[in-house]
């Protein structure tokens, strides 16, 4: 089977837990995920198989959007409620001085990634070294925070919505508030509402896709990887020209039977004569020379 299925990841699961079980429902291996989701924090967690696993890399890339509570008063090693407390502070803060805090984190900035969390350094995940209890020097990384919504606001705690980059922790976001308002924070609870072009609403259960598959019907409600580059125009090739396409080597204006612009500019979603989406192309600034940029078989 090859395309994407939108799983609602569900509390007490890690990514890595909803591959394995969807491994085993869908009987294939070739089975990849688009963004690690932290065990406690559920919603959208968009996974490829088969030949769809070739887009991981680039699903991984869109912007992402969070529903979180910030619970202000408290600091644990893990950044999250689920951590051991360091420590307890009173919170003195009025709920303008949270609302004028957390605006400021809106734009490029940068995190220092937790000590529990599967960035690599050195070889080594961080929560390998922090459940031995060490704790290493780590580099801040550039992230965007391209919007903070206050949904609801009852101090110690804080709903909010964020819609940021790639690479992005909340828990470290919501540590940084505290840190900076002087009285601590953690993140309480935390739902990814969308990644990307995949919604909370079209998200299903893996009780769901184990439906399908006693019924047989996976299949059916499986999203097709061309859907992903929908904005791509498209190219059917000449049937004399496949042999380039199968290739994956250039071809020119000349092999094309059929073309549509689309609304990103010079890539194009590539079909043989059948009509079976094959590759990605990039067209050259006089749309006479086509080159690959991604192959799908």
């Amino acid at each position: 089977m090859n395309g994407i299925i939108n799983i609602y990841k569900e509390q007490g699961f890690t990514s890595f837990d909803v591959v394995a079980k969807l491994r085993g429902i869908c009987r294939q291996k070739k089975i990849g995920h688009t963004g690690t989701l932290d065990p406690d924090a559920t919603g959208v967690l968009p996974v490829c198989l088969g030949n769809a696993t070739r887009v991981c890399d680039l699903l991984t890339d869109k912007i992402k959007e969070y529903e979180a509570v910030l619970l202000f008063g408290i600091t644990t090693d893990t950044q999250d409620i689920s951590g051991t407390i360091l420590e307890k502070k009173e919170v003195n803060i009025t709920a303008d001085d949270a609302i004028s805090c957390i605006g400021g984190f809106v734009g490029s900035i940068e995190q220092i990634p937790p000590m529990y969390s599967a960035v690599k350094v050195n070889g080594k995940k961080l929560y390998e070294l922090a459940r031995q209890g060490k704790e290493i020097e780590r580099k801040p990384r550039p992230v965007t925070i391209h919007s903070i919504d206050i949904i609801d606001i009852s101090l110690p705690r804080v709903r909010m919505r964020v819609s940021c980059s790639k690479g992005t922790y909340i828990r470290t976001l919501c540590n940084d508030i505290g840190t900076r308002l002087g009285c601590g924070a953690v993140m309480e609870s935390l739902v990814r509402t969308r990644s990307g072009d995949f919604t909370i609403e079209t998200a299903v259960t893996l009780d769901k896709v184990n439906e399908w598959a006693d019924a047989g019907t996976i299949e059916e409600h499986i999203i097709p990887v061309d859907e992903l580059f929908k904005d791509c125009g498209s190219i059917s090739l000449k049937e004399d020209a496949e042999k380039l396409l199968k290739n994956g080597n250039s071809f020119k204006k000349r092999d094309i039977a059929s073309l549509t612009e689309g609304t990103v500019p010079c890539r194009f979603r590539v079909y043989d004569h059948d009509g079976s989406f094959t590759a990605l192309y990039d067209a050259d600034a006089a749309g006479n020379l086509f080159k690959v940029y991604k192959m799908f078989v």
